[in-house]
């Protein structure tokens, strides 16, 4: 069976197609304000890639705050769903999901089994997203990869109170004044998300083991900070940013399927 998963974000679209157990191609697009032409045009890419068309495709099941855009979808499932799907597919024994992106964070409890037990989400505080990382790169003057890199030579620890970015950004250019290095303000600003997100996971509960997944994940730098702020190490699959639409693929071959209609 041929199926796609398709994970509509804030910022990006990601789309997994796969054919039983084996993903067959896979893609990425900026999602836009147009998000429903952003899909069409993702979707007829990654099909050709794999030499399919659309009629090829027996299901197709969207997650992702923009889910409802994917008109051709099969069902919907909630990105906390896709994820623990994803994860637990991939790696049985992960007992934490954190799923920081674009525009929120959020925690998952899973079971044994791979159930959802419970949850948390930051929507509302940008300072745990990657929008914020984003914004202060700008203030920093240099790209978010480099933020990334130059945040694991810092030297010295910057407490950073912000907690959005109009008030983040004043407080980076303060610290430019006062001659921080770009490392030391780097691992700031992703000290500062790490905590955040350090404070949504700690609702749900900290249990091994804990996996990173998102768009963030691809951030080394985060990645040192929030295991810091964790104590504990944390696991970053391939493709972390492709794990929603992975998920998504995985309930559209599962018997659950039909509860995602």
């Amino acid at each position: 069976m041929i199926v796609a998963g398709i994970d509509v974000g804030g910022k990006n679209v990601h789309i997994v197609i796969r054919k039983d157990g084996r993903i067959l191609t896979k893609g990425t697009l900026p999602a836009g304000i147009k998000k429903a032409e952003a899909v069409d045009a993702l979707y007829d890419q990654v099909l050709k890639q794999a030499g399919l068309s659309r009629k090829d495709v027996e299901r197709v099941v969207a997650t992702g705050s923009a889910a409802k855009r994917v008109a051709f979808a099969h069902g919907f499932i909630q990105d906390v769903v896709a994820d623990a799907r994803g994860v637990i597919k991939s790696f049985p024994n992960a007992r934490t999901v954190i799923d920081v992106g674009a525009e929120e964070g959020r925690a998952i409890k899973l079971g044994a089994d791979g159930k959802v037990l419970d949850f948390a989400i930051n929507e509302k505080c940008a300072a745990g997203t990657g929008t914020f990382v984003e914004a202060m790169s700008r203030a920093l003057e240099v790209s978010v990869e480099e933020m990334s890199k130059i945040a694991l030579d810092s030297t010295k620890s910057i407490p950073m109170n912000a907690q959005c970015a109009v008030f983040g950004e004043s407080e980076v250019v303060s610290l430019i004044h006062q001659k921080a290095s770009k490392a030391d303000i780097s691992r700031a600003v992703m000290d500062a998300v790490a905590g955040r997100v350090g404070s949504v996971v700690r609702i749900v509960g900290l249990e091994k083991d804990v996996m990173l997944v998102g768009g963030m994940a691809k951030n080394a730098g985060f990645v040192d900070s929030l295991e810091k702020n964790l104590e504990m190490p944390v696991i970053v699959p391939n493709d972390p940013e492709y794990m929603g639409a992975y998920g998504a693929a995985e309930v559209a071959l599962s018997d659950i399927f039909e509860e995602a209609k």
